[in-house]
């Protein structure tokens, strides 16, 4: 594909979130239908509704991508596909059930397992995230930035607090700045990091393709980096549609985290 191609393919995703947003906001903050998936794993009709729309639309227009979506059930046939679409209809459900605006339609299309065009769309917040493969970043816009943070003394960092207090890390902790409310949704963290209102984020357990990827192209191309939390690059589309961990920010902060993580043993995705 040529530069124009992956704009063709931000810019078609960058109309279907638009879309899917309004589809979202005609049920928040409203008496929802919801379900469990699994236990502890809520899902609502209005991640039905916008997954169904997406879907429709979407694949009505790249009919030879494949397809891989949190609502629908995964088929192999999108490891055969050179490329693939990456949905998270509503990512943040809980963050949306609860009224709670941070939540984000994360959309990517990934071209032999990497992500080449992206959107993320906050409709809650009307924040519009866009990024191709070698085209920069942009929120409404805007040309957005990663961090340029060098060290992590008061490091404002998106990630579960009470783990820098463990008594295992090999190297206490500097003071670090975490945000009063964590966004619920891993792809809005990320989002929050390509724009340079936080320098990080910082996740020791797996996370699924369709958390990670729209944000990790919009990072990278904010000039930040994410990768596991060893600094293993992510790889995407694979049978286990899923990562190690997740460690995302600014190109200096994003190697101090690592440097400090990848000692760590993780369970890898799929595993027992």
């Amino acid at each position: 594909m040529q530069d124009a191609d992956y704009s063709a393919d931000m810019t078609l995703l960058r109309e279907a979130a638009l879309e899917a947003g309004k589809i979202a906001m005609a049920y928040y903050c409203k008496s929802l239908k919801i379900w469990d998936k699994e236990p502890n794993h809520p899902v609502t009709e209005a991640d039905l509704a916008v997954n169904t729309f997406l879907m429709e639309t979407l694949r009505a227009a790249r009919p030879d991508y494949g397809w891989l979506s949190e609502e629908t059930l995964d088929t192999p046939d999108r490891l055969d596909r050179e490329r693939v679409f990456v949905v998270d209809p509503i990512d943040g459900t809980r963050a949306f059930m609860n009224g709670d605006p941070h939540f984000c339609i994360a959309l990517a299309v990934l071209e032999n397992d990497q992500p080449v065009a992206s959107v993320i769309y906050a409709p809650a917040h009307k924040e519009l995230y866009e990024a191709y493969y070698g085209g920069g970043a942009r929120m409404n816009g805007q040309t957005i930035l990663a961090s340029k943070r060098t060290n992590l003394v008061e490091g404002r960092l998106i990630a579960d607090p009470g783990m820098f207090d463990h008594p295992g890390w090999p190297q206490v902790w500097p003071d670090l700045v975490h945000p009063e409310v964590k966004p619920n949704a891993t792809a809005y963290r990320m989002a929050l990091v390509a724009d340079g209102r936080w320098d990080a984020v910082m996740v020791l357990g797996n996370k699924s393709d369709w958390d990670i990827v729209a944000a990790t192209l919009i990072i990278r191309e904010a000039g930040g980096k994410a990768t596991c939390h060893n600094g293993v690059p992510f790889v995407f589309n694979q049978k286990v549609a899923a990562q190690q961990s997740l460690i995302a920010g600014g190109p200096v902060i994003h190697g101090l985290l690592v440097e400090r993580c990848r000692h760590i043993c993780l369970r890898k995705p799929g595993d027992s």
